[in-house]
């Protein structure tokens, strides 16, 4: 019999089988290990020697009530409750079916922030979190706080893959006097982008805002090879901008023969004076176009969000020409002397995006 228990006068004991008993002292006895199993252990054995049940909770440091749930649980389980994590007796806590039931219901149904969750709770359960124990709880059952993936809805899964296997036979059988780069364009506004980062909890942190409307055009190319990053900042970019940067790139590889440059599928890329300066006999530069839908498979994109990490996110710049001038600056200075701190963010480990593979909740 599991626990039994003797009623004297003045005490309650309570008697340990003697192979439970040998395991609850291996455990007591161990250095290291999960803390919830020890304290269980130390409890039932304390019990077992004779100790009152009130002088066992002090000692222990836990409620009277969350003991007896222990030895409840003991006598129902065996020992094999004692390594339970997700066992939870607090009061006014969601039992183990309960929070079946709900982690059922997160998995079906999105609640933007733990207000909406705690509500959820106290309304379909009647018991009350705090925000802390609402987010330990979901931690606790396997939900953390994200943002779901955007996903291009019309990506063609099939030309996906037909790129990367493109891309990587092209790089294995790239001669000496051929290089390939990534071109696109990008427009950062002058404004602030407020981002994530670890502040003091008792202070409000702010950036400066500014009412700037001005954005900066950069139509550049980058090499995973050298980390070399030609563009040229531009009033609009459209085809006469994309015919500069060809110039630029053929400039900077004087002694190679072919320029692969991999570009998305905009509008003046395809113009046609365009296609009639790519028609010269002496032009070098080949283009490979990108899947269309598929920015993830252009290795600048990456490049772009490293710019904005370093130059905008959380930076106030008083005037439209320094935050030019910051930009720039990163492209063509500082890029160039620390291009090994960013390799290993601006890379080619591309991946075909699939629907498939993830949950759509919209």
């Amino acid at each position: 019999m599991i626990g039994k228990k003797d009623s004297t006068v003045g005490m309650e004991l309570f008697h340990l089988p003697p192979e439970d008993l040998k395991e609850l002292r291996r455990i007591a006895r161990r250095v290291k290990g999960p803390a919830h199993e020890w304290k269980r252990a130390r409890y039932l054995l304390l019990l077992h020697e004779g100790e009152d049940i009130a002088t066992v909770c002090r000692c222990l440091d836990i409620r009277r009530g969350l003991g007896e749930e222990w030895r409840k649980k003991y006598e129902q389980n065996g020992l094999s409750f004692l390594c339970l994590k997700d066992y939870s007796a607090r009061e006014g806590h969601l039992n183990h079916a309960q929070e079946e039931a709900l982690c059922t219901i997160l998995r079906k149904r999105v609640f933007l922030n733990t207000d909406e969750i705690r509500e959820y709770i106290h309304k379909t359960y009647k018991r009350k979190y705090s925000r802390s124990g609402c987010i330990k709880a979901l931690h606790r059952l396997g939900f953390s706080y994200k943002k779901p993936e955007q996903l291009p809805a019309q990506a063609d899964e099939l030309a996906q893959k037909n790129f990367i296997e493109n891309y990587e036979k092209l790089l294995n059988n790239l001669e000496a006097d051929e290089v390939v780069y990534f071109g696109d364009a990008v427009h950062p506004d002058h404004q602030v982008r407020p981002a994530h980062g670890w502040f003091h909890k008792d202070d409000r942190s702010a950036v400066s805002a500014n009412s700037g409307r001005k954005r900066v055009n950069i139509h550049g190319a980058v090499c995973l090879e050298s980390f070399d990053t030609p563009f040229v900042e531009v009033e609009t970019v459209n085809r006469d901008s994309t015919i500069a940067l060809f110039e630029r790139l053929e400039a900077r590889n004087k002694d190679k023969r072919v320029i692969h440059v991999i570009l998305d599928n905009a509008r003046y890329h395809h113009a046609i004076k365009v296609k009639e300066w790519l028609s010269r006999p002496d032009c070098k530069i080949k283009i490979i176009w990108l899947p269309p839908y598929a920015p993830h498979l252009n290795s600048i994109e990456r490049l772009w969000g490293v710019m904005h990490k370093h130059v905008t996110h959380n930076k106030f710049y008083k005037t439209y020409r320094a935050f030019a001038e910051a930009i720039v600056h990163f492209l063509r200075e500082t890029i160039p002397k620390e291009w090994k701190t960013f390799r290993d963010t601006v890379t080619d480990n591309f991946r075909v995006i699939s629907t498939k593979d993830c949950k759509i909740i919209g």
